[in-house]
């Protein structure tokens, strides 16, 4: 483990990075400085900050607009910093319904959400390296602002376990219970334990693969080990070890009851409030739902929907704000805000939606009145805890510039020597047939295509167009859940499929170097998804690629294809300048497909050696015979990785017979 952060990279900084670089790093050098980094698209500006962090050597906070993004720059700073805690903070739900009330049709609706425990797994990770490492980077998501619990509480309830220290066996159980860890025999998974006469096995909520063995002897620890959860295989030994609990919310048992007190306390006095108004039906039923969650908080120490009682279980006086991921950050942590123009209003704006749902609940008798605290961070609240912040977008607002009094560093010149792309604009009469026309030219060149459309529905049934006329394309909107988002794009960049058809998801911040033409259908139809920010942002898209080409489809010229267009020629021209001057001939990106989210490195990292059937039917065989051979040498892990590979094999020969 490394206790400083060690940046990892064949290529040094290029273009206009050094010049940005050094002016971020003399600007941060006030603790509570505020800066904006204009890059435009392809420019490197991952690789910026990377360097800014490492001159700075402080824990990092970096903010993504979506779990897309998220994803993609997770994977990139793992690449630049691979012995550093590089860690993933997203929301863990695939779906998510949240409970609501609708008074005109009397609908109650409870919370029905699907967590994926990879994610969870990986969230646990990121709040436990920020208690116990400097060196560390979290990519997260709005998720970072909503309530997680009192870090105090979560560090003070971790076990520490040292070889040598007097500790029982059923006491150590006890700790593990107390820290919402399940007992299990069967079903082994991250967040439970099993007892194996005097060997107790833990497998700690943050880690994907490792267990931890505890040896005890006489009431006595007698050896910590960490062992391969598949084969049993001894990894490491070490000497002391932190087990945190499993999950945010998990509270000290001398602080439960005086919470249980204060939540009795403030229902009877809602129940008697409702009841003056006339509202009985309300205070019963108030009544009858806190007093069975006391009952289960009393009885197992949780309750279903106990983020509701935050405020009590955390000692907060009304009014005071959640804890969040923040509060987990020492003071000195430096928030980078990606593609600022959307995450900082998408920031702000997140605790009025959720407050009016809420008081709809509270009105009505299904929560009480402190439900209210347990919501994201407002405006003050989330300015209050940041100090250090860098705003990162090729199209920033006056917010943040006027945030960052101006102070801007920009990157117009990219390391490549690539010019923005050449827009042009044709009729929208007849758009999805030229579409089509272009998508075909660009599949003989073994380029790839993205389409950004207005609604899902229209993409959708775009993608299910050019399917039909013989083209691999895939659409990708919301719809789509958070891994499966990584894949397709990833499958897009190694050929599995050539087109891509979107609506916002396609915007900010995708790094597809293979890319070389985006269309945008109904283009004029100005509003959110067709402003300057998002064509200038869409255009981006095609940045990373030599022969990189934008086509809006529109009748008519607005403003925002005007003032998009002139931008970019504005670019260019610098960039050309700047090529002439160095002798610099541009070249397309060339960038390693990086495995999804830590995991093994594909098979299959690029599908020129799979041109024809034969080739791919070899493939196959090849891959098929390494799944067995895994198998029989009982390494399941591998053979699971394999058989993934050789279903994707599959998918990709059903397209290429069409």
């Amino acid at each position: 483990m490394s206790a400083n952060f060690q940046l990892r990279s064949n290529f040094k900084p290029r273009g206009d990075q050094p010049g940005a670089i050094q002016t971020l790093v003399d600007g941060f050098s006030h603790p509570s400085a505020r800066q904006v980094l204009l890059g435009v698209t392809g420019s490197g500006k991952t690789f910026t900050v990377a360097n800014v962090i490492q001159e700075l050597q402080v824990p990092t906070l970096v903010i993504a607009p979506n779990k897309t993004l998220a994803g993609q720059l997770y994977t990139e700073f793992c690449e630049l910093f691979p012995e550093n805690a590089v860690e993933f903070f997203v929301s863990y739900y695939d779906y998510y319904q949240p409970e609501a009330y609708l008074p005109s049709s009397d609908t109650y609706i409870e919370k029905d959400a699907r967590i994926n425990e990879k994610i969870d797994r990986m969230r646990n990770s990121a709040t436990v390296s920020l208690l116990h490492r400097k060196d560390v980077i979290v990519v997260a998501s709005v998720s970072s602002i909503y309530g997680l619990g009192d870090p105090e509480n979560y560090r003070s309830l971790a076990l520490n376990l040292q070889v040598g220290e007097e500790l029982s066996r059923e006491e150590l159980l006890r700790g593990l219970v107390r820290t919402q860890h399940r007992r299990v025999e069967q079903d082994f998974r991250p967040g439970s334990f099993r007892v194996r006469g005097n060997c107790v096995e833990i497998w700690p909520i943050q880690e994907e693969d490792n267990l931890l063995s505890v040896e005890l002897n006489q009431n006595r620890i007698e050896s910590l080990l960490f062992c391969d959860s598949l084969s049993g295989e001894i990894l490491s030994h070490t000497e002391s070890v932190n087990i945190f609990p499993v999950g945010h919310y998990v509270q000290p048992e001398e602080k439960l009851p005086r919470a249980l007190q204060t939540i009795r306390k403030e229902c009877e006095e809602r129940v008697r409030e409702l009841l003056l108004k006339g509202k009985g039906l309300e205070a019963e039923r108030l009544q009858r739902r806190v007093f069975a969650d006391l009952d289960e908080m009393e009885e197992l120490g949780i309750c279903h929907g106990i983020e509701n009682y935050a405020r009590h279980l955390e000692g907060r006086v009304p009014g005071q704000p959640p804890f969040t991921l923040l509060n987990y950050f020492p003071q000195d942590f430096l928030c980078v805000m990606d593609e600022s123009h959307v995450s900082l209003p998408q920031l702000y704006g997140m605790v009025r939606g959720d407050s009016s749902r809420k008081k709809n609940l509270i009105e009505h008798g299904f929560r009480l009145p402190s439900a209210l605290d347990n919501r994201p961070l407002g405006e003050p609240e989330l300015e209050g805890l940041l100090r250090r912040v860098l705003y990162v977008s090729a199209t920033p607002t006056d917010r943040e510039k006027g945030l960052a009094n101006h102070k801007i560093a920009e990157q117009i010149v990219r390391p490549t020597g690539l010019l923005e792309p050449l827009c042009e604009i044709r009729s929208a009469t007849g758009q999805v047939e030229d579409a089509l026309h272009q998508c075909r030219l660009e599949v003989k060149k073994e380029n790839r295509v993205l389409v950004t459309t207005l609604t899902k529905r229209s993409a959708e049934d775009l993608t299910e167009f050019l399917q039909e006329s013989g083209l691999k394309a895939r659409y990708l909107h919301s719809d789509i859940d958070t891994l499966e988002r990584a894949a397709l794009l990833r499958d897009l960049r190694i050929g599995v499929y050539d087109i891509l058809v979107g609506i916002n998801l396609l915007r900010e911040g995708l790094d597809l170097p293979e890319v070389s033409l985006v269309l945008v259908l109904d283009a004029d139809r100005e509003g959110f998804l067709r402003s300057e920010t998002s064509l200038t942002q869409t255009c981006g898209r095609a940045a990373r690629h030599l022969d990189g080409r934008v086509i809006f489809y529109a009748d008519k010229e607005t403003k925002s294809i005007k003032n998009t267009i002139k931008e970019a020629k504005r670019r260019r021209k610098i960039q050309e300048e700047h090529n002439r001057i160095h002798g610099i001939t541009p070249a397309s990106v060339n960038k390693k497909i990086a495995a999804l989210f830590g995991e093994k490195d594909s098979q299959v990292d690029s599908l020129d050696e799979i041109q024809d059937f034969s080739a791919l039917a070899e493939k196959k065989k090849s891959i098929q015979k390494e799944m067995l051979a895994a198998a029989g040498d009982l390494d399941f892990e591998n053979a699971i990785h394999l058989r993934d590979e050789l279903r994707r094999l599959e998918a990709l020969e059903l397209d290429l017979r069409g």
